[in-house]
């Protein structure tokens, strides 16, 4: 193995790690100073290949237990700072991935402006925000970071004071003696309400301000008017998949709050427009559309009656401020006439927008004329609407079932509907959606789940009636297997009035919501193209789809890789993608993909600007829906820099697989897809047959990670598991590569690659993938992070606390093995002489982290061993939380 380059800390973090030791001194007193800073400097110098186990385990031998509280989360908070100072440097960008160099890859094959405009008149690219539990920071952490970053910048354009007169070091060092003295845990369960108010923090304080301006951005980059195609997405209090907590009034929290915010954002907005456009009519003349508005505006003062447009953005934000109050139910922070008429739409308040931007470009020209603060909030208000974010709804297709079951059974239309095979409830549903008659009465009697069920549906009709049909667009059928687990959706939406049934002569049928089958096994994956057929094979749906102009599959990434292991998921995903093409071309129909990705690459983590580009030709045009889960959210939306550099990203690497010629030829492609399909059904083998094949494996991995102790983390409202079973099946996948990263065996995302490497004969082949096939490099390229951020080592510690050592040695040894086996065909397969010598900047990260967790790992392990033998003292319980927080933190995408 070839010798591993030098690491060199960038500016930032050594001098917020210096602070950060300056703290714990000032804070923590000399004496934990001293120790913190030994077992720092014995973990550097053995990774450094200058010391030894011994050395380490002796320095954390001597800690007692406050200290050790103390000690987890000093190596948390540089852990944090370390992440911060990254994002600052970019070490997370990718170069060429922005929207200038995506057009100049695209010119450079024939492809201009002009084509690229139409791909965006109808496209959509969308990251949805989910509250999957393994952001384990609280958010007064998370918000003490970003006033760190926000006077770094201050720091950078040579500023000594801030804006207020503090010494910028000085405020720094506030900032970390704050995080120093902020409790890491949560006490109480985190409920949904909490989960709403975090993403809301994201949507109003990054997404508002953020993607406007990235809108004006590239505004000049094309030369023209760039279509609003970029918009978020949310789950939190929609999603009822799992989550009992989720119920009607979770939406009309999530829903209000976030309307609430947008509106308020907006009203600051006008309000600064109001004075700065300062235009009197006795030195300019005024549009007509610009009097009208201040005519009917109702401002009267003597003081603006030569100022039209502060006069007219009088009246629209009397009109905004009475939109506010209809559908918050509060009085705007500065509250207009009682007779001012709130805005019906969205729309009608960009009109007037619109009409008072038109005047200043017609009639005054120059600097004017262009966007500015009028341009940016136009923008918003095309993109944000009333509601923010569109909110997905979300459940599982067997809660459909029993619900559909109730309410036929209710009406006296199927006494056991559930008893009917395939055929007989496709010709049942199909029916009833032809019917106008409800079948909910007021005088029969439902099941509970029923009445919940039927009540966030009516929830959902009023929200849009309320905010626009734009709130809420898609309903997403977990674990969907079926024709009739996409009807049964359209079914529930039609006894709220969401579908409509065609009454012939050109009233077609419509479904103001679309239901999304979420396709989440390796089997489900594979029958998704003949499920999507049969469905558009009926001529209702068929209708409805073309009316809309598209449809939407979800495919998963946590569950088919916890089915079939790392490598096989990946190469569903991207065949069933592949299959689902030509059945929507059939259909006339356009393909919308929603990838549901995770932070962690067992859960489709990694690069979002490689996995676009790395999807198969024709499977994304111009529409693409991502799911942002987790720490990731802070990590890539914590700062209104690191926002833009992400979301630019995925805009870009969409019109680049939208857009961009097929490089690979169709010869090469029918090679190297024999050649996955050998090696996925290698790695699944051998994924399966350890994974479900292993006796005894269930007791080894619940012994041997800290899963038990995950469960003890106020970090999300939803269970770990679907049921009360503790099998691996049923276990939720977060949870689950969750548990792997903290033993620093990160096993989702390698393991079984390496079987399938070694046992492939033609290595020629495997070297030619990965240099020639974006898809198969990006595969590589993921499974490589996690492979770096393994320690077999670390590891074979975790496994020795399994009660049966002959059983843990056993299975550890498999794992163990699989692992050098997966890093051994990886570094055959892209020529490497170490991991990450092509990532020079991943690979000084990674290994920048490793002495600050591998201690955080060993006090984790002798914590649970304590834990486990019954010690009770509570300082054990919270260390083991305190570990799992500051490693999730340093590993950064480790959920």
């Amino acid at each position: 193995m070839a010798s591993l380059p030098a690491i060199t800390n960038n500016p930032d973090i050594r001098f917020l790690g210096k602070l950060l030791g300056d703290v714990i001194r000032d804070y923590g007193g000399a004496a934990l100073f001293e120790r913190v800073e030994a077992i720092r400097s014995a973990s550097v110098e053995r990774h450094r290949g200058r010391g030894d186990d011994s050395a380490t385990d002796m320095a954390l031998d001597r800690l007692s237990l406050d200290e050790t509280l103390d000690f987890t989360r000093g190596f948390m908070l540089f852990s944090m700072l370390a992440n911060l100072s990254e994002d600052r440097h970019g070490i997370t960008a990718e170069p060429g991935a922005d929207m200038a160099a995506a057009l100049e890859r695209l010119r450079a094959d024939g492809i201009g402006t002009e084509a690229t405009l139409a791909l965006l008149e109808h496209a959509l690219v969308a990251p949805v925000l989910t509250a999957h539990p393994t952001e384990v920071r609280r958010k007064s952490m998370i918000d003490h970071r970003n006033r760190i970053a926000e006077l770094l910048k201050l720091r950078d354009a040579g500023l000594a004071t801030t804006p207020d007169g503090d010494h910028v070091d000085e405020a720094i060092t506030r900032q970390i003696a704050l995080l120093w003295q902020t409790r890491v845990l949560r006490r109480e369960r985190l409920y949904v309400t909490d989960e709403v108010e975090t993403a809301l923090s994201y949507l109003r304080e990054v997404f508002l301000p953020t993607l406007p301006a990235l809108y004006q951005r590239w505004d000049r980059v094309l030369g023209k008017r760039c279509p609003s195609f970029l918009r978020p997405g949310s789950w939190i209090g929609g999603d009822r998949d799992g989550n009992p907590f989720v119920v009607a009034a979770s939406m009309r929290t999530a829903l209000g709050r976030a309307s609430e915010a947008v509106l308020g954002y907006y009203l600051d907005a006008i309000h600064l427009l109001g004075a700065e456009l300062s235009i009197s009519s006795e030195l300019a003349s005024v549009d007509p559309e610009v009097v009208s508005l201040a005519e009917a505006s109702g401002d009267e003062a003597l003081s603006r009656t030569d100022e039209p447009y502060r006069r007219a953005l009088s009246g629209v934000y009397a009109r905004l401020a009475a939109t506010h109050l209809a559908l918050t139910g509060k009085p705007a922070p500065r509250p207009g006439p009682l007779t001012s008429l709130p805005y019906a739409t969205p729309q009608d308040f960009r009109t007037d927008l619109v009409a008072i931007a038109h005047g200043l470009a017609r009639d005054h020209g120059g600097a004017l004329a262009t966007g500015g603060a009028l341009g940016r909030l136009i923008r918003a208000v095309e993109t944000f609407g009333f509601h923010l974010a569109t909110l997905d709804m979300r459940q599982n297709s067997a809660v459909h079932e029993r619900v559909v079951a109730d309410l036929l059974k209710g009406a006296g239309v199927e006494p056991d509907y559930l008893a009917l095979d395939e055929p007989a409830r496709i010709a049942l549903l199909r029916r009833e959606l032809a019917s106008l008659r409800p079948l909910t009465s007021p005088y029969a009697t439902y099941a509970d789940e029923t009445m919940s069920e039927i009540a966030i549906l009516h929830e959902a009709a009023r929200s849009h009636a309320a905010y626009g049909p734009a709130c809420i667009t898609n309903y997403v059928v977990s674990m969907a297997q079926s024709v009739s687990d996409l009807l049964e959706v359209n079914l529930l939406l039609k006894e709220a009035g969401l579908y409509r049934p065609g009454q012939g002569q050109g009233d077609l049928p419509h479904a103001a919501i679309m239901a999304v089958p979420l396709f989440e096994t390796i089997g489900d994956l594979e029958a998704a193209p003949a499920v999507m057929a049969d469905y558009f094979a009926l001529p209702e749906v068929a209708a409805v789809a073309q009316a809309r102009g598209h449809q939407e599959v979800m495919i998963g990434y946590s569950d088919s890789n916890k089915d079939g292991g790392y490598l096989t998921s990946t190469w569903s995903l991207s065949r069933a993608s592949t299959a689902l093409a030509p059945v929507f071309a059939k259909a006339g129909v356009a393909m919308q993909l929603f990838h549901g990705r995770g932070g962690a690459v067992g859960r489709g983590g990694g690069s979002s600007f490689s996995a676009i580009l790395a999807q198969p030709p024709g499977t994304v045009q111009g529409r693409i829906r991502i799911t942002e889960q987790g720490e990731v959210i802070a990590a890539k939306y914590g700062t209104r820099e690191s926002a833009a550099t992400n979301l630019e990203a995925i805009a870009a690497a969409t019109l680049l697989a939208s857009l961009e010629p097929e490089r690979l030829s169709s010869r090469d492609y029918e090679r190297f897809s024999a050649a996955m399909d050998h090696l996925s059904a290698t790695a699944f083998a051998a994924y399966r047959d350890l994974v479900y094949g292993t006796e005894g494996f269930r007791s080894f991995f619940r012994q041997m990670t800290p899963i038990a102790e995950i469960s003890g983390l106020k970090i999300g409202s939803r269970p770990a598991s679907r049921t009360k079973s503790d099998r691996i099946e049923d276990l939720r996948a977060i949870p689950w590569v969750f548990s792997w990263a903290q033993a620093r065996v990160m096993l989702p995302g390698w393991y079984g690659v390496g079987t399938a490497i070694a046992a492939f004969e033609d290595k020629a082949l495997i070297k030619e993938m990965a240099a020639g096939w974006p898809f198969f490099a990006a595969t590589l390229a993921n499974m490589e992070q996690v492979i770096a951020k393994a320690d077999m080592g670390i590891a074979a510690r975790y496994a020795a606390l399994v009660q049966d050592r002959a059983l843990g040695d056993t299975i550890f040894k498999r794992i163990s093995d699989g692992w050098h086996r997966s890093r051994d065909g990886l570094l055959l397969a892209t020529g490497q002489a170490h991991l990450l010598a092509a990532n020079p900047a991943l690979d000084a990260s990674i290994r920048l982290r490793l002495p600050y967790i591998e201690p955080l790992n060993l006090l984790q392990i002798e914590l649970i061993k304590r834990r486990r033998a019954g010690e009770k003292d509570e300082r054990i319980g919270e260390g083991i939380l305190l570990s799992i927080n500051a490693i999730a933190t340093a590993l950064r995408n480790s959920g």
